[in-house]
């Protein structure tokens, strides 16, 4: 920290004491003081030197730009003080104030302008930081700690996603492999409520009324009968539990079946909304999610239901 004589030989100066109590309110550029203040840039990178010097401000790099802001922990109560009586005695200080406030609405401008230019476009391809599994995570984390199964599990990548928030999660597969490697994963990371049964979709090895909520995720066409499929887990959930299935919308990719070992080339909304009401579920709603933007092109379609 600088010596209090530096500091208050730095602050006798009116022009830097505006530049502190722009700098207290919000940061700002040398551009943007330079429209606040009316002075040039050379004036205003010597005023901001010199309370640098005096350790009063810090800037930060945004872009090509630098933003610069009050160090209001080195002598902060001292300069709390002045800095109040300089609002009260500057008669400039209340017109910085309202000028201040046109700069930070052109800068908001200045963004609105990108969204305004980009709206209807925005999005279709790449967001910095927006990813499906962020949002996937973030919502997981809203959910109450609930038993849940993952049906064709297979290694467990989802089941490990839900495992963060459930209060136990029973991963179900019919290869011993994927068994293998997903219970192996899962003690890498030190997850301890998440169980790996070998079964069938069909035939699942889960007690009558002992799961909150069913997920089949991307696995029912692999169901040689995926309305027994969905009845087994209408057997498993209790009353007032949940089933939701994602799957592909139906399509004509036959090389699926050999590829990925599909037994069902997806399925109509029509279809899912069938095995769901044969299996005794109600609140049925389905709808399409996401669209392939390449070829093939596959759909994923979402039902959800309710048990009784």
């Amino acid at each position: 920290m600088a010596s209090i004589v530096k500091i208050l030989r730095v602050v006798s100066d009116a022009n830097r004491l505006r530049i502190l109590l722009l700098l207290e309110r919000e940061e700002l550029s040398v551009a943007e003081l330079q429209e606040v203040l009316g002075m040039g840039q050379s004036t205003i990178s010597t005023h901001l030197a010199q309370l640098r010097q005096a350790d009063l401000v810090e800037d930060r790099r945004v872009g090509k730009n630098s933003l610069y802001r009050l160090k209001s922990e080195n002598g902060a109560a001292m300069l709390a003080d002045l800095l109040a009586q300089a609002r009260l005695e500057l008669p400039e200080a209340q017109l910085d104030e309202t000028a201040v406030k046109t700069v930070l609405r052109k800068r908001q401008d200045k963004m609105r302008a990108f969204f305004d230019e980009v709206a209807g476009r925005f999005g279709r391809s790449y967001v910095p930081g927006k990813s499906w599994k962020s949002v996937a995570e973030a919502l997981l984390k809203l959910m109450p700690p609930m038993v849940i199964a993952d049906l064709g599990a297979g290694e467990g990548a989802f089941s490990l996603l839900l495992a963060q928030r459930a209060k136990q999660v029973i991963a179900v597969d019919t290869s011993a492999r994927m068994i293998e490697v997903g219970t192996e994963q899962a003690r890498k990371q030190g997850v301890n409520n998440l169980e790996y049964r070998l079964g069938d979709m069909e035939e699942l090895p889960i007690e009558d009324a002992s799961v909150d909520l069913v997920f089949f995720s991307q696995s029912l066409h692999h169901a040689l009968h995926p309305a027994r499929a969905v009845a087994e887990a209408h057997r498993v959930l209790k009353p007032g539990g949940r089933i939701a299935i994602l799957d592909l919308v139906k399509h004509r990719f036959e090389e699926a079946r050999e590829l990925y070992a599909d037994e069902w080339l997806g399925f109509s909304e029509a279809e899912l909304e069938g095995f769901l009401e044969s299996a005794g579920f109600w609140g049925i709603e389905t709808s399409v999610v996401h669209r392939e933007p390449e070829g093939p092109g596959f759909q994923t379609l979402l039902a959800v239901g309710d048990k009784e």
